[in-house]
């Protein structure tokens, strides 16, 4: 029952990952991957690459990491929260070094998870999913 619910939540599905270490780009690709096999993986290292995606396609999910090059996630992830565009897609913030600041401002963003980078993993994809698929489901 869950291979099939993550199965139809991952057809035609990509997910963003928000993070400059291209290290951690590639464990989370991985997490993706065996999680949701079906689900494209776009990367981005900046948070202007982030919103220039954003900007041309729709997104299933939102990997997050907080330090970027270019601004801080949490605050990305209340900009998010503000437009009629994202606000519903789920934001999983994955970072070196959650502060109690930035739990609490993703927290007023809606973010999901908030995850130290050695913890994150396949349960917090599929749980993730598997809210959105809730989600639109109470809204069809």
């Amino acid at each position: 029952m869950l291979e099939d619910a993550a199965t139809l939540s991952s057809q035609e599905s990509t997910c963003l990952i928000v993070e400059d270490n291209e290290f951690d780009q590639a464990m989370m690709t991985r997490v993706i991957d065996r999680s949701q096999a079906r689900m494209t993986v776009q990367t981005v290292a900046t948070l202007n690459e982030a919103r220039a995606a954003l900007s041309t396609q729709q997104v299933s999910l939102i990997l997050l990491d907080n330090n970027l090059p270019d601004g801080i996630g949490a605050n990305f992830a209340l900009e998010l929260a503000a437009n009629p565009a994202h606000a519903e897609t789920p934001v999983i913030m994955v970072s070196d070094w959650p502060t109690p600041f930035m739990w609490e401002k993703a927290a007023s963003a809606g973010v999901l998870y908030v995850v130290n980078k050695s913890e994150f993993g396949v349960k917090y994809v599929e749980q993730a999913m598997r809210q959105r698929e809730f989600k639109q489901a109470q809204f069809a």
